[in-house]
């Protein structure tokens, strides 16, 4: 069973010193009032065959009566499975699901007869780097571009046709991954269908919704009063952050990084392992409430030993000033 790249990586806990948060402020992303669970929430919808995702994501934002959402990956209007929907302030983390990858289940047929071992053969050659110029229907520049394939998986043939899961990185076009199998196995191929089945940390095994799930929950919240289909149906944004390190900050240091200020080795409560300078790592409260992320400006090691320094500049920042009390300097 094929895993993406983020789901091999595990990370240990370093403490630097630990300290207990305030209940005052703040709260655990669970527990926030519904509104706030709402513009702070994703949604691993299952997308239909038909529509875009764009047309997808606005009908949910139309159904919650939100001002944004977003999606987490496009998906042709001929393909179905994980379309992930960000709501509202969590449009801010979307760049994250570009760094999870993607897994499909593909249909192919194969023009001609091909035995079994060649198909299965042909297959192994496009795991790991490849090199794909993208169809005439797509949207981007038709150059040769290098992507990776994590694993392709053989699932079932049946005559001509041949079914197979592949995880890859974004940007891998599975309609060109099938006719370059086809070609490498001494035939034609052409892609009958495809289905997303994960995108980064959501897959159709979890939490999987429909657009009418999340038009009965919101309508079950409104006119019975009742929040727990909605809670289900909704996910605290938070649960994205498995793809990126984490770093946990005192309460004494969230406000000035709501501000945009740079997180210095001070603030740190505890931190993940692993993290390199330059990587994307999560910048959360002691309560897991994420604060934004930002650039590691040192590595893990580092965090834990200096006594002074900056240790993470904030890129993006997903909470509001004055959650946390500003802290006064002398």
């Amino acid at each position: 069973m094929g895993v993406l790249p983020f789901e091999k990586v595990k990370r240990e806990v370093f403490v630097r010193k630990q300290e207990a948060t305030d209940p005052a402020y703040g709260c655990f992303p669970e527990e926030r009032q519904i509104e706030d669970y709402i513009k702070n929430g994703v949604i691993n919808l299952d997308k239909p065959r038909g529509p875009t995702s764009h047309q997808v994501s606005d009908w949910v934002k139309k159904i919650l009566n939100l001002k944004k959402a977003g999606h987490g990956g496009t998906l042709d209007p001929a393909v179905s499975g994980v379309l992930p929907i960000v709501l509202e302030n969590a449009t801010k983390i979307v760049r994250l699901f570009l760094l999870g990858g993607k897994e499909y289940v593909a249909l192919m047929h194969l023009h001609s007869d091909v035995h079994e071992g060649k198909v299965r053969d042909a297959m192994k050659r496009f795991v790991g780097k490849i090199k794909q110029i993208p169809p005439r229907r797509s949207h981007v520049k038709r150059v040769e571009r290098e992507r990776e394939i994590y694993y392709i998986e053989f699932l079932e043939m049946k005559g001509r046709d041949v079914l197979f899961k592949v995880g890859c990185e974004r940007g891998v076009y599975i309609r060109r991954l099938c006719e370059q199998i086809g070609k490498a196995a001494g035939t034609k191929a052409h892609m009958v269908e495809l289905r997303r089945t994960k995108a980064g940390v959501f897959s159709e095994d979890k939490n999987l919704v429909t657009l009418q799930d999340v038009k009965d929950a919101y309508v079950f919240w409104k006119e019975e009063g009742n929040e727990k289909f909605l809670r289900h149906v909704i996910q605290p944004m938070e649960v994205v952050t498995k793809i990126v390190p984490k770093v946990w900050v005192f309460d004494s240091a969230v406000d000035s990084l709501c501000h945009g200020s740079p997180l210095a080795v001070p603030g740190i409560s505890k931190l993940e392992s692993g993290i390199k300078k330059g990587d994307e790592v999560a910048v959360m409260t002691l309560k897991n409430e994420l604060i934004g992320i930002g650039i590691a400006q040192m590595g893990s090691n580092g965090m834990l030993e200096a006594q002074k320094g900056i240790a993470v500049k904030m890129d993006r920042v997903t909470m509001k000033p004055g959650v946390y009390p500003r802290v006064k300097k002398d």
